[in-house]
């Protein structure tokens, strides 16, 4: 079922098209990966599908309401996380929450319970009332998540959530954002960060210079981009001939790469391990571990994207400073 619908959207500024006729949808209960670089045209659709900014053209309906027209009622049941927070410096932690709660028309019993819950759920219950602008930047990142949260949307849209955030505060953030949706929040999740899209994902859309250019579910893509079959052997001792007995005895392989330690070989069929693992007990070399290599989403980044995953680690490192 389908609880978001996106057809030919478009937006421009001036001369500029930032998003050119895109088209996909969202599963209902699904993390969907919007997944490019900087500048590809992500916050410009999150900002269309939030309503924060207005489509040049193009039809959004999300959970059966138009997103356009009737925007006001869906702003109703999805909650916003920007790439860059927008709650209130002086204000404490406690204090965004409940201001935020009150905006979506929560009675004030409930909006101070459910802050008071966030907080412990965030671990920052020991920090609630400090202001918001002494908190460290992973700190501000869950908070910020938190008042996205606060009216128990259906729909969750995050915007480069572990950007410029360290490592601890980004695994923390990845844990929330699983167990929310294991609790069926559906999430539309932007990023240029592609171990997150990774990890969290059934589904990923990739755009590129305002265009989509392929949606998939993540296992599929992985299965697509596999041209070969890879499978590394870690080994305790070898010999100089072995690499050559190896070959003899499987002509349809290829060695991919050997060193000392490991040896990994490569087919177009799939690698049946026995027939090797026996191999090396002939040759009285020692396996200590057989590992079946599959491709990784960098490697399908770059297939379908023809961008080169340095680029994306370079962007990366500069949002951080």
């Amino acid at each position: 079922m389908h609880i978001i619908d996106v057809k030919n959207l478009s937006k421009r500024f001036g001369d500029f098209t930032a998003v050119k006729e895109i088209s996909f949808s969202v599963e209902k209960g699904e993390v969907f990966g919007f997944l490019g670089p900087n500048g590809a045209g992500k916050t410009t659709t999150i900002n269309m599908l939030t309503g924060l900014a207005q489509p040049t053209s193009g039809e959004i309906m999300i959970a059966s309401q138009d997103g356009i027209k009737d925007i006001k009622k869906v702003q109703q049941i999805i909650g916003i996380v920007p790439d860059e927070s927008n709650l209130y410096d002086e204000m404490s932690g406690y204090a965004n929450l409940v201001f935020c709660a009150s905006l979506y028309g929560l009675e004030k019993a409930t909006r101070e319970k459910r802050a008071l819950e966030l907080l412990k759920q965030f671990s920052l219950d020991n920090t609630g009332d400090r202001p918001f602008k002494a908190y460290s930047k992973g700190m501000k990142r869950k908070l910020t998540i938190a008042a996205g949260i606060i009216h128990e949307p259906e729909i969750l849209f995050l915007d480069e959530p572990t950007t410029g955030i360290d490592v601890e505060s980004a695994r923390q953030i990845r844990h929330l954002i699983k167990t929310l949706n294991a609790k069926g929040t559906t999430i539309f999740l932007t990023t240029h960060y592609i171990e997150d899209a990774e990890r969290l994902c059934n589904r990923i859309g990739f755009i590129v210079n305002g265009k989509v250019i392929k949606v998939s579910k993540t296992n599929d893509l992985m299965s697509e981009a596999q041209q070969e079959n890879i499978v590394e052997f870690f080994i305790e001792k070898s010999e100089s001939e072995l690499e050559a007995a190896l070959l003899h005895q499987f002509p349809q392989v290829s060695i991919k790469q050997s060193s000392p330690d490991s040896i990994k070989i490569s087919s177009v069929e799939r690698v049946q391990l026995m027939p090797f693992m026996r191999f090396f007990e002939a040759q009285g070399v020692v396996v200590s571990e057989a590992r079946i290599l599959r491709p990784s989403l960098e490697e399908v980044f770059v297939n379908i994207t023809g961008i080169e995953i340095n680029k994306l680690k370079k962007e990366k490192e500069g949002k951080k400073k």
